[in-house]
């Protein structure tokens, strides 16, 4: 399939800029024309190229993606990426395509993707060839303020805090504010494992175990109830 939709990325962040450029490759249906660290390097681009949709971050240093939005001609459409939930409402108030959380995973930049095609008929969804991801050996996490790639390899267990998730490495430790649900569903369900509410556990870096806990290293996991019988039924056929 020829590209046929011309889209920018607009972040101030070099790591997520490069997240999604690396997403984008992979689908036929989208060419990226430039990335752009803020919105004055979006304009020039506007001004050069016939670009059809943006890839837009909302907090960005003197002109924000939101001000940014509401300039542009209304036939380019926006998917708003950002780690703020507090603008959704502002975002679908200017009628934009999609509103992306970020860290974004392939899979849920490809259902944004195929939404702004379906809606301007620029390809039926279901002539879009079926995409398959890559299977990663790594996640990315936001952290400090960037975005931090994190090996499956180098996970020892993952932690749930109130309203942070600390993911123990075997050499640091990684603070996000992400929820340790969301963590779940990006890490390998044949190399991981939720035994508590507030615990998942790499399988590889298991020490011992008994009915009630799970030892990693030094570290005693409890084995909540309500997962114990398919912990246990794992662990005892691995």
């Amino acid at each position: 399939m020829n590209k046929i939709c011309n889209c920018i990325i607009v972040d101030d962040e070099p790591m997520a800029r490069e997240i999604l450029e690396s997403h984008l490759q992979k689908v036929d249906a989208v060419h990226v024309v430039a990335s752009c660290k803020n919105a004055v390097e979006a304009f020039n681009q506007i001004n050069l190229n016939k670009i059809d949709l943006i890839f837009l971050d909302i907090n960005m240093p003197e002109i924000s993606g939101l001000s940014f939005a509401k300039s542009i001609n209304k036939n380019i459409k926006v998917i708003f990426t950002t780690a703020y939930r507090e603008y959704a409402i502002d975002g679908f108030n200017l009628q934009v395509v999609d509103y992306l959380l970020k860290p974004i995973s392939f899979e849920r930049l490809l259902q944004a993707v195929n939404k702004y095609l379906g809606e301007n008929n620029v390809v039926e969804v279901s002539n879009t060839p079926e995409i398959t991801p890559e299977k990663n050996d790594f996640i990315f996490v936001r952290a400090d303020r960037k975005m931090v790639k994190i090996d499956f390899s180098e996970i020892n267990y993952v932690e749930s805090l109130s309203d942070y998730v600390k993911i123990n490495l075997i050499d640091k430790v990684i603070v996000t504010r992400e929820t340790i649900s969301n963590i779940e569903a990006k890490l390998p369900k044949n190399i991981f494992m939720r035994v508590h509410r507030s615990y998942i556990i790499a399988i590889t870096k298991i020490d011992s175990f008994t009915n009630e806990f799970i030892e990693v290293g030094s570290k005693a996991i409890p084995i909540s109830r309500s997962y114990k019988k398919d912990v246990l039924l794992r662990l005892e056929n691995v």
